[in-house]
């Protein structure tokens, strides 16, 4: 006899609870990976130190990704889709005014990698464009995109443009400076709204 609980349900629960829990389980050993890749750096990190970081077997990560260069590409393509989607998500925050909202898409893009460990995750990513392929130019352009179709809903298309970038090469110089994330935002804030006004 079928329970009600299993009716209810419906027959792809199983296969839905599994493929989410693979999903899961495959994010989770992305993070690790970056986390290791940053702590060690491309070159010194090894599949098993990834592997035990993620709390998984050498072969059930060669399972997962083919190489280390494969695990790479994926730890890095996810974290930058992530910052994508949070950025996209705050720039539609209609409730906000713009200049917040710019200072936050910031905050999401790269005020997160301030701090030591995070640091190590910009900088093992910018070390190694030749491992990520397109990614390494989509994510910023999608950024930069982002940002224009932003601002130009309030400066004008002209403009928007030529905002947009200063905006971004104001970030870029912060992050390399900023000794934490709430300076790079101080000065986030002040460069968006000295640009906005």
């Amino acid at each position: 006899m079928t329970s009600p609980d299993a009716l209810r349900s419906g027959p792809d629960t199983g296969r839905t609870s599994s493929t989410a829990r693979e999903t899961d389980r495959r994010t989770a050993v992305l993070d690790a990976a970056l986390t290791t890749f940053a702590r060690f750096g491309y070159r010194k990190t090894s599949m098993e130190a990834v592997a035990r970081a993620a709390h998984i077997s050498r072969p059930g990560l060669y399972f997962l990704f083919s190489s280390k260069e494969a695990l790479f590409r994926a730890a890095v393509t996810q974290a930058l889709e992530r910052d994508i989607a949070a950025v996209e998500d705050v720039l539609a925050d209609g409730e906000r005014p713009l200049p917040e909202r710019l200072v936050a898409a910031f905050d999401q893009w790269a005020g997160r990698y301030i701090g030591p460990l995070t640091r190590d995750v910009t900088e093992v990513i910018e070390a190694n464009p030749d491992l990520l392929g397109d990614t390494a130019e989509t994510a910023p352009r999608r950024f930069e995109e982002l940002l224009t179709e932003a601002i130009a809903a309030r400066a004008g298309r002209e403009t928007a443009p030529a905002l947009a970038r200063t905006m971004i090469s104001a970030s870029i110089g912060l992050k390399h400076q900023a000794p934490s994330r709430e300076f790079y935002r101080e000065r986030m804030t002040t460069a968006v709204e000295l640009l906005m006004r």
